[in-house]
């Protein structure tokens, strides 16, 4: 075994290449045999040529800043390290593999021209179609490597000489246009040939112009396409060819004449060479060019149809299993002139037929915005594959319409597309329906995960900050999300409006920043959505042990804490007024009088004759204006006391007295306010009791009182959840956390609705946005595919397998194994490849004694809490041992 570093990786994206700007910075993971203060030594090649070897600070493998002169663009570079430290007789450990990376186009060494279509008329937004940018030019023999740079407002696909450039989907990807622009790098050697050579780019409207959200609106980041490239050619004989864009391409029709990234894609196949007229040049104004820290967007897998259901002549439905996000590719189109309509939904009426009126969009005293999801194929009979690729689409099901020609199911495939994350968790135990229950939530978040986290592949698509908040501790769990939040939370910035605020949704397409007269500005703020700013990038922290994640966030996390704290001093709630004309003391802290969510689709009371009450859609202004106080200040208090910690991590020690002090005040105003002295929440919810016990608002004496009381409010429910938005994460950890670990296990094994099982036993194959989201009369409603509720997998992870990490460490240097064994479950299995290495976990019931074994990475150390209590440490190695098994109550924290 070759006991050397591993992992090495540079913090940046990239598709078939690692691709850095300038300095990027360098991680690895220790091998076996070193301890935390383990040294290590550095050697560099760049085009070649060695750099001097740089020895490393003890304890230093994640994030090093890049160690020698900065880089210049298209360089390559290849690297690797050993430790220093290590058990050996020389105190060396062999070295790692040579890990390589690329240096982009710098923005400074951009020549190519922003070129744009010659658009003929604009049949508006939803109907435009595709437009080819064609060069030619001319290669010498001796071609030793060619490297497209590109990007595009707009969505694009590279080819030269017919070859698609990458692997990458959807590119540039989604970002707030007006301050952020990625580009995207692709080896095209291969496709470079001797003599003429052709480059075409297609580019539809993407996120740039096109369709957004519910309810259809354009974005308005501009209205004229465009897109930049360099084509940079090296031969073997030293010399350097650059193709750039600029007055010489053309522009023409495409055969697809309708693209949008929402409503679908249609393609003409019998279009032939369209008429080229130049390009329009410099006609648009576009941010500095960078490159994303992300993983890229790809087709991440194929499906075959499950079943293909013939249900009138030239109408069938295809089902393909399970929900994701993707489009289907389809290879049998039929004769010349055959046309094949594809409309794609998450549900099936009772007759059989595909319906999506579930996901129509309403405002009160507006007629309905119907939904739609439909690409159009017209055959050249030429054999043509039909794979649309400049739109994505949210389905399980695909109904197809064509006139004159049957249908091979064969030829149907689902293509699956989403961000390509890295798997770091995994957990299997032996119940099966939690092993669906973990893998339909992380599929959920996966079609969630296209470029930014979306909170439905469907309806909206759009990136809710509320979503990821709720999820991302998750999602650290899950895969490794370091660099596709970094590019979110970038987008986030972005859009933050003048006064701190952070929008609803990023990248916002809507541009509510420079709107804020528009109704929508009236609904940004909200507790729980604007605190993504803070929460994610500690989370991020946490996990990762990044700071400059903290760093780079630090102005907007400030600016969106000073305004809510602002906003609690000058805003009260109305109730609050007629209380009292001039403000209580504590009332200077409570978050009440400006727009919140709340807790956001709690299940929906029932009338006697069985209809769902819908306070929003029932009494919108009763909604909009009821007190939110509470889940208002306890968030603030969350927020304010975390950005104190991440102060003291920056080394910001003022800001950190400061900011833990406000935090104090904020949560005595929330007692002040919402608790009464026997541990009972004003609003006396199940929502508000895993609020404040998760966020330590309960003062520890009153803790008992207040878990039991949710644990009441659960009874009276007939052991129902009552939770929706922002507590579901959090209430089987509280509740096993106070003592409650059988209450826990209750709901999470109820299977009827409300529940997690409820869903799968309605055939759900992604989380549902509504608890209900399949009513008992097969009635679909809102989104099928909606990740939040999915947060439930965690408590999979940190409780029923045991593995989290230890109170007040980072980056798993300390982590805790601590496993609630249910008693029907007779064993546990779960990895999590943490910036150490790898953890696993393991627990096997025989009989009355539980078999826990541990594998601890180098530089790491496992506190291990049997289900009795014994507690034994763990170094790096395996840990095994056998005891007998007490009451599994938890390891209360409360």
């Amino acid at each position: 075994m070759n006991n050397a570093p591993y992992d090495l990786r540079v913090d940046s994206g990239g598709d078939q290449f690692a691709v850095s700007g300038p300095a990027p910075r360098l991680s690895w993971k220790p091998p076996s045999g070193t301890g935390r203060r383990a040294g290590y030594e550095l050697q560099c090649a760049v085009d070649g040529e060695a750099r001097p070897a740089v020895a490393v600070a003890p304890g230093r493998h994640r994030f090093l800043p890049w160690p020698w002169a900065a880089l210049r663009s298209g360089r390559q570079v290849a690297w690797r390290v050993r430790a220093t430290g290590a058990d050996s007789a020389d105190g060396l450990s062999p070295w790692s593999k040579w890990s390589s990376f690329e240096v982009g186009l710098l923005d400074k060494d951009w020549r190519a021209r922003w070129i744009s279509p010659a658009e003929s008329g604009d049949p508006g937004y939803g109907k435009r179609p595709a437009h080819t940018l064609t060069t030619r030019f001319e290669a010498r023999p001796g071609v030793r490597s060619a490297r497209l740079y590109a990007t595009a407002l707009g969505v694009y696909e590279a080819y030269v000489n017919g070859e698609r450039a990458g692997t990458a989907e959807l590119s540039p990807g989604a970002t707030s246009y007006d301050r952020t622009l990625y580009a995207q790098a692709s080896d095209v050697t291969a496709a470079v040939r001797a003599g003429g050579n052709r480059i075409e780019i297609v580019l539809s409207d993407g996120w740039y112009r096109g369709q957004v959200g519910a309810f259809r609106l354009p974005a308005g980041w501009g209205t004229v396409l465009g897109a930049r490239a360099e084509l940079h050619i090296r031969y073997e004989d030293g010399s350097h060819q650059v193709v750039l864009s600029d007055e010489t391409w053309t522009s023409a029709g495409s055969a697809i004449t309708r693209a949008d990234l929402m409503d679908g894609q249609t393609t003409d196949f019998r279009a032939g060479p369209r008429a080229e007229r130049p390009v329009l040049v410099d006609q648009i104004e576009a941010p500095a060019i960078d490159w994303s820290p992300a993983p890229p967007v790809r087709v991440a897998g194929s499906r075959p149809a499950r079943s293909v259901t013939q249900l009138a002549d030239g109408l069938w439905i295809a089902d393909f299993g399970q929900n994701a996000s993707g489009r289907t590719a389809l290879s049998d189109l039929g004769p010349a002139g055959t046309r094949t309509v594809v409309d794609y939904g998450e549900h099936i009426g009772a007759d059989g037929d595909l319906t999506t009126a579930h996901l129509d969009s309403v405002r009160p005293g507006e007629e309905p915005v119907p939904f739609v999801q439909r690409d159009e194929a017209v055959s050249a009979g030429r054999g043509e594959v039909f794979e649309p690729r400049h739109t994505v689409h949210g389905f399980r099901y695909a109904r197809l319409r064509r006139d004159g020609a049957p249908l091979d199911p064969a030829s149907l495939t689902m293509r699956v597309v989403h961000t390509d994350l890295r798997r770091t968790g995994t957990f299997a135990c032996s119940d099966d329906d939690l092993n669906r229950l973990h893998e339909i939530a992380d599929r959920s978040f996966r079609g969630n995960a296209v470029d930014v986290p979306t909170d439905c592949p469907t309806r909206e698509r759009l990136a809710w900050t509320g979503d990821y908040q709720v999820f991302a501790p998750t999602a650290t769990r899950l895969y490794d999300v370091l660099g596709f939040s970094r590019k979110w939370l970038r987008s986030v910035r972005d859009d933050q409006l003048p006064d701190g605020r952070i929008a609803n949704f990023s990248p916002d397409g809507r541009r509510i920043k420079h709107h804020l007269d528009d109704q929508f500005a009236m609904m940004t703020g909200s507790a729980g959505w604007g605190d993504a700013i803070v929460a994610v990038p500690w989370e991020l922290y946490r996990s990762y042990g990044d700071q400059e994640v903290l760093a780079e966030n630090w102005e907007a996390m400030v600016r969106w804490v000073e305004w809510a704290l602002r906003t609690a001093r000058t805003a009260r709630h109305r109730s609050r007024i007629e209380r009292s004309a001039v403000p209580l003391p504590h009332e200077r802290y409570l978050s009440d009088g400006s727009f919140h969510w709340g807790e956001w689709t709690e299940p929906k009371a029932k009338a006697a004759d069985g209809t769902r009450a819908d306070p929003i859609r029932d009494d919108p202004i009763a909604w909009f204006t009821a007190d939110k106080g509470e889940v208002g200040t306890a968030f603030l208090y969350r927020s304010t006391s975390t950005l104190a910690r991440a102060a003291k991590v920056l080394g910001r020690a003022e800001d950190a007295a400061r900011y833990a002090e406000t935090a104090e005040r904020v949560r005595d105003a929330w007692r002040t306010e919402f608790l009464t002295s026997d541990g009972r929440t004003t609003g006396d919810t199940q929502a508000a009791y895993v609020r404040a016990l998760s966020l330590g608002l309960v003062p520890d004496e009153l803790c008992p009182a207040a878990a039991a009381r949710l644990v009441e409010l659960i009874r009276a429910a007939g052991t129902h959840l009552g939770t929706g938005f922002l507590a579901t994460g959090d209430l089987l950890p509280v509740l096993c956390d106070t003592g409650h670990a059988d209450t826990a296990y209750e709901l999470l094994f109820r299977r009827t609705a409300p529940s997690w099982l409820y869903m799968l036993d309605r055939g759900a194959t992604t989380i549902w946005e509504d608890w209900e989201g399949v009513d008992e009369n097969g009635d679909a409603h809102d989104s099928l595919n909606h990740y939040s509720k999915g947060a439930v997998i965690r408590f999979l992870h940190t409780h029923t397998l045991g593995l989290r990490q230890a109170p007040g460490s980072v980056a798993w240097e300390y982590f805790e194994v601590a496993p609630v064994p249910h008693p029907s479950l007779t064993w546990a299995r779960g990895t999590h490849d943490s910036p150490q290495g790898t953890i696993t976990v393991e627990w096997r019931r025989t009989g009355d004694e539980l078999t826990l074994t541990v594998d601890v990475p180098p530089a790491t150390t496992a506190r291990v809490v049997f289900p009795d209590g014994a507690t034994e440490t763990a170094t790096a190695g395996r840990f095994r041992a056998t005891r007998r098994i007490g009451k599994a109550s938890g390891d209360q924290r409360c």
